[in-house]
């Protein structure tokens, strides 16, 4: 009678920690996805489900794109690229969602993750939600309080097309830095990216409509 056959031993061990990889998957604390390299979700951990107050199998099937809304174009880009080239590396996207009516924001770390089986990486998505972030939207802000002094000199440069690198260096601050403020400027006036902003500043009358390069049409008080 012949028997069936073995194992092979490394099969046996991958399988051993594939099934702890899924425990941990699941117990961990951070809000943790895993997709294809087209954003379809494969797999969400309860933290992760938690943040639209789902189920995790709920997620299953859906794109990222469907239920997150990129609110800086330039590291979406970045993402892109490097998924297009292949590169290996951590990813973060700044991005809002909507939770029964209330805009969310925060942020998500993308990276490529390998998998013998896969020709095609596929892509390990932890996502951050900023403190206080599950308020519901508010209206945009009086734009007779006009703009912070650090708010009207990123503001313009934004307008002008700068880079968030070339903005940094202009007002002396770091890239996050800047993108904070403009991040900021958006849940201000209700809008979800930069080309966004820059329209709505011009209809509320923070921008000077008549002078090129683009500049504050007023600075308020400091803001915190």
């Amino acid at each position: 009678m012949t028997q069936p056959p073995e194992e092979a031993p490394g099969a046996a061990a991958a399988a051993a920690w594939r099934s702890r990889f899924v425990s941990l998957f699941d117990r961990a604390p951070v809000a943790l996805a895993i997709s294809d390299a087209y954003g379809l979700i494969l797999g969400a951990n309860p933290a992760f489900a938690s943040a639209w107050q789902l189920q995790p199998g709920k997620l299953e099937g859906r794109r990222l794109l469907d239920i997150l809304t990129p609110t800086n174009d330039r590291q979406l880009r970045r993402l892109d690229e490097a998924l297009r080239s292949r590169r290996r590396s951590r990813y973060p996207v700044e991005v809002s969602w909507q939770v029964r009516g209330a805009a969310r924001h925060g942020r998500v770390t993308v990276e490529p993750v390998s998998d013998p089986q896969d020709d095609v990486p596929r892509l390990l998505v932890s996502l951050t939600e900023e403190p206080g972030a599950g308020r519901s939207e508010q209206p945009p802000e009086d734009p007779a309080d006009g703009l912070g002094p650090q708010e009207a000199r990123i503001l313009p440069l934004v307008a002008a097309g700068a880079s968030g690198a070339a903005i940094a260096r202009e007002v002396g601050l770091t890239v996050d830095g800047v993108n904070y403020h403009v991040t900021r400027l958006c849940r201000r006036l209700g809008v979800p990216n930069r080309p966004a902003l820059v329209a709505r500043a011009y209809v509320l009358g923070l921008l000077d409509p008549t002078a090129w390069p683009p500049r504050a049409a007023a600075a308020g008080p400091e803001r915190p």
